[in-house]
């Protein structure tokens, strides 16, 4: 526990992921030094990371992105299906796009490269655990310049004005997904998965899910099992 003008704030419970012994136990006692932070445990590969969110069920993972058996971009994405409470914060040497977009899409909320000062550090923890990017400033800054380099998609248009989340929905139910898989893929809560089903459905004149799985196909927004796209 931490004292914070008077309140008792509970401290950031972080597991550090990186295949480097002397970086890995380096990060070990950096972050023991910092306020507001408890390391929870460290593990040396993607594997362990995943095994040991299960077990342990840390706010925060700080993890590397090139480790054996299992880099950081899949568990990344492991861990924030299976454990969408925990949060995870990149902490690499590499700052590439090969290496950045890959890890915010697996689910990554936090971005930093391994110059990355104590106070850097925290700050992307407790950014991360209020919901906020906690993003070192250079890859503020690459973000910035590949949104405003890129063209603007050209959105397809959708039937009965469904909108674009209300599309993604449709055809992840038409994939097969439950509600709360439906809720992990897209990271929003059970409750917003439901208002989406409820809009797409008056939209769209449907009553259940099988009459959203035809009209799914009928549309092209999904494939029956067993066509190809050609």
């Amino acid at each position: 526990m931490t004292e914070q003008s008077g309140m008792t704030v509970r401290n950031a419970r972080v597991i550090v992921a990186d295949d480097q012994a002397v970086v890995r136990e380096g990060i070990v006692m950096l972050l023991g030094l910092l306020p507001g932070i408890e390391v929870v445990g460290s593990a040396k590969d993607g594997e362990e990371a995943v095994a040991l969110v299960a077990e342990l069920a840390p706010d925060v993972v700080l993890m590397d992105l090139r480790m054996p058996r299992c880099d950081g971009v899949e568990a990344t994405r492991r861990i924030r299906e299976a454990h969408p409470g925990t949060q995870i914060v990149v902490l690499t040497t590499y700052a590439d796009d090969d290496s950045l977009f890959p890890a915010l899409r697996a689910g990554a909320r936090g971005y930093l490269t391994k110059d990355a000062d104590g106070d850097e550090i925290v700050r992307a923890i407790q950014d991360v655990m209020a919901g906020r990017a906690g993003l070192s400033p250079v890859v503020q800054q690459r973000l910035l310049e590949q949104v405003t380099s890129a063209p603007p998609p050209s959105a397809p248009k959708l039937p009965d004005g469904l909108t674009a989340r209300e599309g993604e929905v449709l055809t992840l139910i038409a994939e097969g997904l439950t509600n709360t898989d439906i809720a992990r893929r897209l990271y929003i809560s059970t409750a917003t998965v439901k208002t989406h089903i409820n809009n797409l459905f008056a939209k769209a004149d449907l009553h259940d899910r099988a009459q959203a799985v035809r009209y799914a196909y009928r549309q092209g927004l999904a494939q029956p099992p067993g066509t190809s796209i050609t």
